[in-house]
């Protein structure tokens, strides 16, 4: 069973965002179910927001924020629906459970809204995410305006909420981090059951139904993400996740694949052997990807910024790039020039918590954001030498390696969450064989 957070979590992060509201109205919309075909809906995973201060996983639900009230909006209980669609908390849930102060029917907030923005001077509401939300509360402030010599006032400004909300989740609180460390342990069994079956003749599907398997046999939802493994020249398309091909001799396999675990997210790449050891170009590109995601780690401290990481990553492959002679020139024209971006396409890390690539600004005026303790983020460098790439050296090409950790930024350096899974190529031969 999924763990779930303690109602007082949710209700300490509301006390800490509506304290920046000040008079406003802050109006957080939950997800709705999405159409996969026909009558058939996928899983339903509440929207990141929304789930944050409220804790409330069910669909169709509006939560509406003031320094003086919480109010939920809900599908009431229904014997027919959920006899179908499953269980319901109601208004009674709603308000014993989640914590509301006032809870109504979802379909009543049409109605409900002018009363709760009444007299606010702002609202705190991000207008395109839901067409049904923007409607109603263009109408609600119309109704107002209409009524204003009866003492009604509409609000005069709107304002993104997730600008403030965004900047709360990005420090990762103590029962947060708890569910990341489990998530990560979870990840490192689904990885080596994985790699346990990265043998000649394999399928891609099979590593990838190791993973799924030990995901929801350890408590977890699923993955976080859909899982990618990726065998051969594979491995050089980022998102690759048609997982069908078969393993072959002297190919390396990349698998990119996480649990998530209580809502939140590990994200983890490791490049295995198929057969179990490293060799010949597979190797040599292997270990230039380690020594850059090492001199990242290295990099990661307090003070530190995800594009400061990034460069770090970026000296050390281009240092790799022109001693595997993938390229020529100076290190300093070849870094400055980006030519190393046809085999270095993409960042070194993405924040990570409630969503794989969580939120928060990466930049600060313009400028590199310094990071502070309790972030956790992704170091994630590659190398990925397509065959069909003009002037690669032909050992490289079909070539795809990426080494991907999760990290938590503390007081004295970092500390890696996924550091149970090993990257060093005898400790990684060694794993495979145990």
């Amino acid at each position: 069973m999924e763990p779930s957070l303690p109602a007082q979590v949710f209700q300490e992060r509301r006390a800490r965002y509506v304290a920046q509201l000040g008079e406003g109205v802050s109006i957080v919309p939950g997800g709705h179910l999405v159409t996969r075909v026909h009558d058939i809906h996928h899983v339903f995973r509440q929207r990141s927001d929304f789930l944050y201060l409220t804790g409330f996983a069910h669909p169709d639900a509006t939560a509406v924020l003031s320094r003086q009230s919480f109010a939920l909006f809900v599908q009431p209980r229904d014997r027919d629906a959920e006899t179908w669609n499953g269980r319901r908390p109601g208004i009674d849930g709603a308000l014993a459970q989640f914590g509301a102060d006032a809870a109504y029917p979802a379909s009543e907030l049409r109605q409900k809204l002018p009363e709760l923005i009444d007299r606010a001077p702002r609202v705190f509401h991000r207008f395109g995410d839901d067409a049904e939300l923007d409607a109603a509360l263009i109408a609600a402030c119309a109704d107002l305006r209409r009524r204003e010599r009866t003492g009604a006032k509409a609000p005069t400004e709107f304002i993104d909420p997730y600008v403030a909300l965004h900047e709360l989740r990005m420090r990762k609180s103590t029962e947060e981090l708890a569910l990341m460390r489990r998530a990560a342990q979870i990840s490192a069994g689904a990885h080596r059951a994985a790699a346990r079956r990265a043998r000649v003749g394999a399928y891609e599907y099979e590593l990838e139904a190791e993973l799924a398997l030990h995901f929801r046999r350890e408590g977890g939802a699923g993955p976080a993400y859909p899982s990618i493994v990726a065998t051969g020249e594979n491995a050089t398309i980022l998102h690759y996740t048609e997982n069908r091909a078969p393993l072959r001799a002297g190919e390396l396999v990349l698998i990119d694949a996480g649990v998530e675990y209580g809502a939140y997210a590990s994200d983890v790449t490791r490049t295995y052997p198929v057969g179990g050891r490293f060799e010949g170009a597979a190797r040599d590109v292997y270990a230039a990807v380690l020594r850059a995601q090492h001199a990242a780690l290295a990099a990661c401290h307090p003070g530190t910024s995800l594009r400061g990481v990034h460069q770090v990553a970026v000296r050390s492959l281009c240092e790799s790039l022109l001693e595997l002679g993938a390229l020529e020139g100076s290190l300093d024209e070849i870094v400055e020039k980006e030519q190393y971006k046809r085999y270095y396409m993409h960042s070194t890390g993405h924040f990570l918590g409630l969503d794989v690539h969580d939120v928060g600004a990466a930049l600060s005026d313009g400028k590199p954001r310094p990071l502070d303790p309790g972030v956790v983020f992704t170091v994630e460098p590659g190398l990925y030498f397509r065959p069909d790439e003009p002037g690669c050296p032909e050992r490289l090409r079909g070539i795809g390696v990426r080494i991907e950790d999760d990290v938590l930024l503390t007081e004295s350096g970092c500390e890696v969450l996924t550091a149970a899974i090993p990257k060093e190529i005898d400790e990684v031969e060694a794993w495979m064989r145990d």
